[in-house]
């Protein structure tokens, strides 16, 4: 069984989870649902720094990622995010992520990391794009250059 023929379906699947994930941690903070912000069951005030802008990162990140749209670009802002949680945050309080309270930080961190790198998967609102202004600019090529070389 050939099991590269799933790599994009995989990837789909592992870019939608992880956004979602990323979007329920921020919709936790600004809205107070989920359980709240560090399960406080409260937001946080709006404009507070870092904390309801990281949840406006996360927030709006998480949902790009989760359909697919402007993936790179939302991924890198999340990873980037998620680096400076990590080294302002929680590197502070000790190096090893175990002793720091880090690994969430860390793991969203390479999780975005991997998908600037990889890109959304064929399962995405990129992808359909992508397509349609392939499907578009093919057919008017074509009839510029008919031509056989």
């Amino acid at each position: 069984m050939n099991l590269d023929r799933l790599n994009g379906p995989a990837l789909s699947l592992f870019r939608m989870v992880i956004g979602l994930l990323f979007l329920c941690h921020g919709l936790s903070s600004l809205f107070g649902v989920l359980g709240g912000a560090r399960g406080t069951g409260e937001s946080l005030p709006v404009g507070q720094w870092p904390g309801w802008w990281a949840a406006l990162i996360q927030a709006v990140c998480g949902a790009l990622v989760l359909v697919g749209l402007l993936t790179r670009p939302a991924a890198l802002l999340a990873s980037g995010s998620m680096a400076y949680a990590y080294f302002i945050v929680h590197q502070p309080d000790g190096l090893l992520p175990i002793h720091n309270g880090g690994e969430l930080a860390a793991l969203f961190c390479w999780a975005f990391a991997l998908v600037v790198v990889l890109g959304p998967g064929s399962w995405a609102v990129d992808r359909l794009i992508g397509r349609r202004r392939a499907g578009v600019a093919t057919p008017a090529a074509a009839g510029r250059n008919s031509v056989p070389a």
